[in-house]
């Protein structure tokens, strides 16, 4: 007995030292980690339901893309979350995969059951609870000091079965600074190996980010000995600068899901926060793991599994980013396609640029595509082409029939 004892008592350092070996490891690196919800907070999103095989595919299709972690669900909730978890052990061997829970023993055991068959350094959990104003006092009903002492047990009953645990004070942009900085240092003093500042109602400017996260960085006193994330809501159509904000600030975990879907506005966009990482590196000065060329096929899954369509604006995954009806941009990307874009079309894996004809258009990408159809007018020829086109009604799509057809008019013999 002491023997086995004594062995645990071994077992437990070895671990403890690998952990901290980890988190400075990642600490003192240049990379930020990616850690994808899509398959948790934004499947909340009204209409966004998965079926447990359909996160699988997405999670596959993350784990391609680079992603460190994956927020794989809420086991306590969902008996479908506990299957879609299970489904994905042995499957998903790259990231890790992590359960969410409340500040509650029976959560960490539900996600310690879902989670048990995959190796120790490849799962973990994320405890969340209400630190601000309004959530202790309408939500918890507890004090200051009750809500330390529940962060306290609950993230040392978790660190207990979980080398990987996360603590999240939710609301902490509602949060009082003094108090979210005590939140904080006791949950690292129970075992936290990440720390995340959630703006759970997505309140933040990019300034306000900033200063909040520097003041984190230097008011935790073991801040030494956990990982710090950040997760942002789009209430204000600033999760992504905020999430941007967070990364110069020295945030070592980004939160974000696939097109950004989520309650209410959604999250911070992944495939726009990589996009903004990789095109501005030297501003940011960090580097990521994720393949940008997988993120074009990533938003179309995301958009085909769970039925919430995509706007044609959307960055990168929409279908106008690589399209322009305008002659003089037309004109430009012929010439060279860096004239009128920011990034190539295979730089997300996505298809080549599409000129659409229209009553914008201009006698270059006329000739262009009937060029591309076997058809060779003369200029006089393709400016009667695209006076045709400027008389087509409304709502009537320039496809290559109608162009050949057109094209057929001008090049007719006069009627005798």
């Amino acid at each position: 007995m002491a023997t086995t004892g004594f062995l645990k008592g071994i077992e437990n350092k070895v671990r403890g030292a690998v952990k901290r070996a980890v988190i400075n490891h990642h600490r003192r690196g240049d990379t930020v980690l990616f850690s994808d919800t899509t398959l948790r907070d934004g499947e909340q999103m009204p209409g966004a339901t998965l079926e447990p095989h359909e996160k699988v595919r997405i999670a596959q299709a993350l784990e391609a893309a680079g992603v460190h972690s994956l927020d794989a669900g809420f086991p306590a909730s969902s008996q479908a979350d506990i299957e879609a978890i299970r489904l994905m052990i042995g499957v998903i061997k790259g990231p890790v995969l992590t359960a969410l829970c409340r500040t509650v023993r029976g959560d960490i055991d539900a996600a310690e059951e879902a989670l048990s068959d995959n190796p120790r350094h490849k799962r973990g959990v994320s405890l969340f609870c209400g630190t601000s104003p309004l959530h202790r006092e309408h939500k918890l009903r507890k004090e200051q000091p009750e809500v330390l002492e529940l962060i306290t047990d609950t993230v040392g009953y978790a660190s207990g079965k979980f080398d990987i645990v996360a603590f999240s004070p939710e609301d902490a942009s509602r949060t009082e600074p003094d108090f979210l900085v005590e939140c904080y240092k006791v949950a690292i003093d129970a075992g936290a190996t990440t720390i995340g500042f959630p703006d759970t109602v997505g309140v933040m400017t990019p300034e306000k980010v900033y200063d909040i996260i520097r003041h984190i960085q230097d008011n935790v006193p073991n801040i030494d000995r956990a990982l710090l994330a950040v997760h942002f809501h789009n209430d204000l159509g600033l999760a992504v600068a905020n999430t941007l904000a967070g990364v110069q600030a020295g945030a070592n975990v980004i939160q974000c899901t696939i097109n950004g879907i989520g309650e209410r506005a959604g999250n911070a966009s992944l495939e726009e926060v990589a996009m903004a990482l990789h095109l501005n590196q030297e501003q940011y000065g960090v580097k990521m793991n994720i393949d940008t060329t997988k993120l074009f096929e990533l938003t179309q899954l995301v958009a085909e599994l769970t039925g919430i369509g995509l706007s044609p604006m959307k960055p990168v995954g929409g279908d106008n980013i690589f399209a322009t009806e305008a002659g003089i941009h037309q004109d430009g990307l012929l010439k060279n396609p860096d004239t009128y874009l920011p990034y190539r079309p295979e730089e997300i894996g996505a298809r080549g640029i599409r000129l659409v004809l229209g009553r914008h258009s201009g006698r270059r990408a006329v000739a262009h595509r009937l060029h591309e159809l076997g058809v060779e007018l003369s200029d006089e020829q393709v400016l009667g082409v695209l006076d045709g086109i400027k008389e087509v009604p409304k709502g009537v799509s320039i496809d290559d029939d109608l162009l050949v057809q057109l094209a057929g008019r001008v090049t007719a013999p006069p009627a005798s």
